[in-house]
């Protein structure tokens, strides 16, 4: 089947992202925009448009009045994801040969940014969850004991990033984290990439934004949970503790000098749906009927687990000895498609469409697939053997361009890595260029290859 017809396939319950459910709740100016004559919004800077990086014009007026709206200083569209913007973020946050504080649960976008920015790493422990393999979120606590550890490595550290809400929705109390983080007179940057919807305060049981609690930046993708076609993204700034000019020379370093203009519309229109009354409303709406499908699940004793996201559904398959990647298959054949697939669970994007047929059909599928493979054990995962706070034994740039060669994972001990082994989604890495490769983490990998047989190699590309 060729692309243009994938394109346009039906695929029944689309329980993915971009969380617009296929158009479905696109902002009512997007969808007008897309039924006039095909292309005819596909402009370039044209004077009276202006770009994201240009000081005149209607992009700027815009980013100006949404910065505005939400409370913070500036904002800036993006039109290469969350990746290009957080990339961008952390070039700005820091100079080659400094470092930067984050977790082992981030995505892999920000170490690459490492990679061509000359950065360093410092990655440091969060909680594990084994009954279904996840990262956790942590507390102030934690991050004062890896503050503590930092203080062993010497290192400039020049800014802290944190993740949350995660990919499957789980929030920390982001409040305290970044009062820890401004108690050592240090910028923090927020991946908050699952959690654009947060600025919307719609009810007082949701988690709110790093915005609200004096994060330097935050960076939200405008696809994931609000009404933005993919590709879209915004980062906000506030306070003075990062210069915006770097900010914009590190955004025109990776960002094209030809952003699409539909892409820069649909983030002024995402974002106006978050923070005006009638998308409020309709956001509302949304979670009131996913909090209905969640309860009726439970009752028909399907095994969800708690996440702080009304909006993802995660489906606890490790509990029946299941794989949520095999899971994954049996939904697909039956058209229902999640969104991320892994060894202890599925995780289902409910997004802002309506889905109020789906639950009845959820609990038939569940309960075909638990008596098609019969009763099983629950399946526990090992805790990844991370040091509280690493470091790559080489620097990443150096190994990432070093000439390398391919060996058995199980050859691979005292080896250092050139290449980044990680999963995709979720997109955050296992292993890292400049890594040595220790017995622990190789039989670790080799563990993990059991789980992700499609995703992880036999082999790995090592320094020669």
């Amino acid at each position: 089947m060729g692309l243009f017809n994938l394109l346009s396939a039906n695929r029944s319950e689309n329980l993915f992202l971009p969380a617009h459910g296929r158009g479905n709740a696109l902002p009512k100016k997007i969808q007008n925009l897309l039924k006039l004559r095909p292309g005819i919004w596909d402009l370039p800077e044209l004077f009276e448009i202006g770009g994201p990086l240009i000081r005149e014009g209607a992009i700027a007026e815009s980013q100006k009045s949404s910065a505005y709206e939400v409370g913070v200083d500036r904002c800036w569209y993006g039109v290469n994801g969350a990746t290009g913007l957080l990339q961008s973020a952390l070039l700005a946050l820091a100079r080659p040969g400094q470092a930067v504080l984050m977790p082992r649960n981030i995505h892999k976008s920000c170490i690459h940014a490492c990679l061509f920015g000359g950065l360093v790493p410092l990655l440091f422990d969060v909680p594990y969850l084994s009954d279904r393999g996840h990262a956790s979120v942590f507390d102030r606590e934690w991050l004062q004991n890896v503050f503590k550890k930092v203080k062993e490595f010497e290192e400039d550290i020049a800014a802290v990033v944190l993740v949350n809400p995660t990919y499957q929705g789980y929030s920390a109390d982001i409040e305290s984290l970044i009062k820890e983080i401004h108690s050592h007179y240090l910028p923090v940057l927020v991946d908050e990439a699952h959690g654009a919807h947060l600025i919307s305060q719609v009810s007082s049981d949701l988690p709110k934004s790093a915005i609200f609690f004096g994060a330097d930046l935050v960076v939200h993708s405008l696809h994931k949970s609000a009404p933005g076609l993919v590709q879209s993204a915004v980062l906000w700034s506030q306070g003075d503790k990062v210069d915006p000019f770097k900010i914009e020379r590190s955004i025109e370093l990776l960002q094209t000098s030809s952003p699409s203009s539909l892409l820069i519309a649909s983030c002024e229109s995402s974002i106006k749906e978050l923070i005006e009354s009638k998308g409020i409303k309709k956001l509302k709406s949304r979670i009131e009927e996913a909090e209905l499908l969640k309860d009726f699940l439970i009752n028909k004793k399907v095994p969800l687990l708690k996440t702080s996201d009304p909006l993802r559904i995660i489906l606890h398959t490790s509990k029946f000895g299941l794989s949520g990647i095999e899971v994954d298959k049996w939904f697909i054949k039956k058209r229902i498609i999640g969104e991320l697939a892994e060894p202890g669970t599925l995780t289902f994007c409910l997004g802002l469409s309506s889905h109020k047929r789906l639950g009845k059909r959820f609990v038939r599928i569940w309960n075909e697939i638990l008596t098609s493979s019969g009763q099983q054990k629950a399946c526990f995962f090992k805790r990844p053997p991370f040091s509280i706070v690493s470091r790559p034994f080489k620097p990443c740039t150096y190994s990432w361009g070093s000439n390398y060669e391919k060996v058995k994972l199980q050859d691979a001990v005292g080896r250092i890595s050139v290449e980044m082994v990680c999963p995709y989604p979720p997109g955050i890495p296992l292993l890292i260029p400049g890594e040595i490769l220790d017995e622990a983490r190789v039989e670790w990998l080799i563990e993990q290859k059991c789980f992700w047989p499609e995703q992880i190699s036999d082999f790995v590309r090592v320094i020669c």
